[in-house]
């Protein structure tokens, strides 16, 4: 909202629940212009909030080469005329690509952005990607001091961004120790050097695979992290390697669309223009497409598709979790067909955009018939354990490794749902197969996958783990070779 008295500067927020990631507009008012730093790709709610607050939006920046959602920068250049303020750090493999023919310039550390009175100062901070950029924002109408720091990935609220995923997503060997060791000497050298009353305000909230142990909470200060984030202590005792171990400890596995995500936002992200128009499609047209390679994706509750859905489709519910859990088993390079009510369709087809699916040719109603039809066989924990039990079944546990490690039905195996389809060779041929997770939402999408890509015999736990530790049935824990 527009601040009063002597302030000039403008901040909003932008969070997307299904991604639990933000993203920030900050203006100057009086002077009429903004930066938008991290946007996501349907880049709409920034013009309209610009219009609606009379602001022409001049630069559009974002804190770093992102793993878990597209980004929305270079569309909202395109859109709006802005120039592209783009990390210049982390050395040749993680550097910008594709910005010829745009007008752009690269940040170093300790660069500033004007945007009327108000400054965004750039600050390096190297440690959940090497070019990772914070940024300061200072009232230059009211102090010399910064009011705010958008912290992106380096720090969020009651934790850091976690160092480890480019060796996990992409490969890169040995990243994770040396990410870890200048996430310390960020958090010394530049977080831990600005005054406890500014604000912090970061890329993610809790839900998101990009830390381990982020509060719901939507900002903190710098003091209140000085005094009570789990990683003070070791900053404190100038314990380094402790705080690698914890920091490396018990981070969940990447998302295998990670790797694709982090490859297009660093080479350069298609630009849209517009978002995709899919429409209603008739049996004939929707068989068509599938024999062409299509996916069909039904939004539907897991209880209706389980009950009956077209042959071949996966399921991914219409909730929150949608944009993240289609990535993982929806390929982003073959025609898209939804299976929505109409009125559902365009804000679908939005959080797909942000997830890099694109190819949406059209939509199916839920309720078409003309087409061969499937269903999936659901079971309670009393159930499963007794295939369990018998041997007539494998246990496929689609958890994180942390949480398989934690506490696990004995002799299941662990694939994390994020990595179903890149990792479908070590899924069981066998035997029969029993799908579950913590509750029963990722063995459901995870299952619709299998099922489409060809397994038979496929049984979906309902209620996970929770219901059968409830029952009182074995467990283990620890992580059992694979």
């Amino acid at each position: 909202m527009p601040a009063g008295g002597g302030f000039a500067l403008y901040f909003r927020e932008f969070y997307d629940e299904g991604l639990a990631q933000a993203s920030y507009l900050i203006a100057d008012p009086h002077a009429g212009v903004a930066l938008v730093v991290d946007p996501r790709r349907d880049v709409q709610s920034y013009l309209d909030v610009a219009e609606r607050e009379e602001l022409r939006i001049i630069a559009v920046t974002e804190t770093h080469i992102h793993a878990d959602y597209l980004s929305g920068s270079r569309e909202l250049a395109a859109a709006s005329g802005a120039t592209l303020m783009l990390s210049g750090e982390g050395g040749a493999n993680w550097s910008y690509a594709g910005l010829d023919g745009s007008a752009h310039r690269l940040l170093r550390d300790g660069d500033e952005i004007a945007i009327g009175d108000v400054r965004v100062r750039a600050l390096h901070t190297p440690g959940h990607t090497p070019e990772h950029l914070a940024f300061a924002v200072y009232d230059g109408a009211a102090s010399a001091d910064p009011m705010l720091l958008l912290s992106g990935d380096f720090v969020f609220v009651g934790d850091v961004g976690r160092p480890d995923l480019l060796e996990q997503a992409v490969g890169v060997a040995g990243s994770a120790d040396a990410g870890a060791r200048q996430m310390f000497e960020s958090l010394r050298s530049k977080f831990l050097t600005l005054p406890d009353f500014v604000q912090v305000w970061p890329g993610h909230g809790a839900g998101s695979a990009c830390g381990k142990a982020m509060s719901a909470v939507p900002s903190t200060t710098v003091g209140y992290e000085r005094r009570f984030a789990w990683w003070a202590p070791f900053l404190r005792n100038g314990d380094v390697d402790g705080f690698v171990r914890e920091l490396l400890d018990g981070q969940s596995d990447a998302p295998s669309y990670f790797a694709r995500m982090k490859t297009m936002n660093r080479d350069g992200v298609p630009v849209l223009g517009r978002l995709p128009q899919p429409a209603q499609m008739d049996a004939e047209a929707v068989a068509s497409a599938l024999a062409g390679g299509a996916t069909i994706l039904d939004a539907r509750d897991a209880e209706s598709f389980a009950t009956s859905h077209i042959k071949g489709a996966v399921n991914v519910p219409d909730g929150d979790r949608f944009s993240a859990w289609s990535a993982w088993i929806v390929p982003a390079d073959k025609p898209v067909l939804l299976v929505a009510p109409a009125t559902r369709v365009a804000d679908l087809v939005r959080r797909l955009v942000r997830v890099g699916i694109d190819t949406i040719r059209g939509y199916v109603a839920p309720d078409s018939d003309g087409l061969p039809h499937s269903s999936l066989t659901f079971v309670d924990a009393g159930r499963a354990h007794d295939l369990w039990q018998s041997g007539a079944a494998v246990i496929l546990d689609v958890r994180n490794r942390g949480e398989y490690t934690a506490e696990h039905i004995p002799g299941a195996v662990q694939i994390a749902a994020g990595r179903i389809v890149r990792e479908i060779d070590r899924v069981p041929h066998d035997r029969a197969l029993v799908v579950h997770c913590a509750s029963g939402g990722r063995a459901a999408v995870a299952a619709s996958a299998l099922a489409a890509r060809g397994f038979e015999n496929i049984t979906c736990m309902t209620g996970g783990i929770a219901d059968w530790h409830e029952r009182g049935y074995p467990l283990e824990s620890g992580l059992v070779a694979m």
